[in-house]
């Protein structure tokens, strides 16, 4: 039995197929209980976020889960096989310890992911799903996180424009948690942008687009609000963040806009971040006293200085992950001789007792205590190298890899 790690992510496929392929906390449970009991599949947990779907099982078919997932989301199996990934054991192993230590994830270093992986153990555990295999790797998954994230400097430092964006508000505004961030655009700079902003837990997020559906899609995902572009002017006033990123030739956002936002404000100040090129919101409105417009440039020279910190550290966390999936694979193939561990230990314990019986006999009946005991020692040795020596008696071709095999377990020293 192999552990396989099996799903699609943001690498992998785009927003629109991710989001069909989502299984929300609640239904976890019961997806779980129909995985097992339709696919010969003996352990499995499930991570599904915005940004991933994954299965984690322990089955000698992997091709079952992928086939299930498509089959519990009713779509046709090869409209999904294209975006789906499949790691056995030892890339699965290091796959769940990437992506608990946030190597996969669209932030690189982010902290939520881990906490998601532990909801899928957690719930797993309580459906009855996890076995002692991925137990074992879950709680395995746990402790590397955890030794990446306090000995290596993967998370400490900015290296995304996304998180710069996040930095540069928190430089005005001393809370995030209590601002009101709109987001203009809804392509992947933005979906980044929300994601990061969305962890800190803003007071309101809006996604305002051309299209409102693309818009509401995003928005739900960060359990915010959408609307339409054209109704930007109407509602500038209402955000203290905006963050916009679109692929329009002109502005989006002017100075008298912008003006007539800050008056209804009654000058509370703006954080405003322009992430497209060219420019969504006009230059002049930088000039403006109540408004902090940053632009790529500014973001970028904070991405840069962080960039080189964060890299050595996916290094050492790659080291650190090698040689924890190595430890882990070491446990996996120990497990596979405990059955023949616990049948040795069986049958020795069952001559033991045979002996004991016929010697405990003889003492009742009254014979010498140190003939009895001394019978009892030479049934033992007896019984205990009846085995190996019939098996170097056979002969054949193996006799003499029986001979070296033999005096490797009982240590001999062989005396010519």
């Amino acid at each position: 039995m192999q552990v396989f790690a099996l799903g699609l992510n943001h690498h992998t496929a785009p927003l629109d197929v991710r989001e069909r392929l989502v299984i929300d906390l609640p239904r976890l449970p019961q997806a779980l209980h129909d995985l097992l009991r339709a696919k010969p599949i003996e352990e499995a947990a499930i991570l599904s976020t915005c940004n991933r779907t994954e299965v984690y099982c322990a089955t000698e078919n992997p091709e079952a889960a992928a086939q299930w997932l498509a089959e519990y989301h009713r779509l046709p199996t090869q409209q999904v096989e294209p975006y789906l990934y499949t790691h056995p054991q030892g890339d699965a192993v290091r796959h769940m310890f990437r992506v608990a230590s946030g190597l996969d994830s669209m932030v690189l270093g982010e902290p939520q992911i881990l906490g998601q992986m532990k909801q899928a153990a957690r719930t797993a555990e309580e459906a009855g799903t996890l076995g002692t295999l991925l137990n074992k790797l879950f709680q395995r998954t746990f402790a590397v996180a955890k030794e990446v994230r306090s000995t290596t400097a993967i998370g400490a430092n900015i290296v995304s424009m996304a998180a710069a964006a996040v930095h540069l508000s928190e430089r005005i505004f001393e809370s995030i948690s209590s601002q009101r961030v709109l987001f203009i655009g809804a392509g992947e700079m933005i979906e980044l942008c929300a994601a990061h902003f969305g962890a800190e837990k803003p007071r309101r997020l809006t996604v305002a687009n051309r299209t409102l559906d693309r818009a509401e899609v995003l928005a739900r995902r960060f359990g915010g609000d959408a609307m339409r572009l054209d109704d930007l002017g109407e509602r500038l006033a209402d955000y203290d963040i905006v963050v916009s990123c679109t692929a329009s030739p002109l502005p989006i956002v002017g100075l008298g806009m912008v003006e007539r936002a800050l008056k209804a404000r009654r000058h509370r100040p703006m954080v405003m971040v322009d992430l497209a090129l060219p420019r969504d919101i006009e230059a002049e409105v930088g000039k403006l006293d109540d408004v902090f417009l940053y632009t790529l440039d500014d973001l970028a020279q904070i991405v840069e200085q962080g960039l080189e910190s964060r890299q050595a550290a996916v290094i050492e966390a790659e080291a650190i992950i090698d040689g924890q999936v190595t430890s882990f694979l070491d446990w996996v193939d120990s497990r596979e001789v405990v059955p023949v561990i616990r049948a040795l230990r069986d049958s020795a314990e069952r001559t033991r007792r045979h002996e004991l019986e016929h010697a405990l006999k003889l003492l009742a009946r009254g014979d010498d205590p140190l003939r009895v005991i001394e019978a009892l020692s030479q049934g033992l040795t007896n019984k205990l190298i009846h085995g190996p020596t019939e098996a170097l008696n056979q002969g054949g071709e193996e006799r003499g890899e029986v001979a070296r095999l033999i005096s490797q377990i009982y240590r001999l020293h062989q005396h010519k």
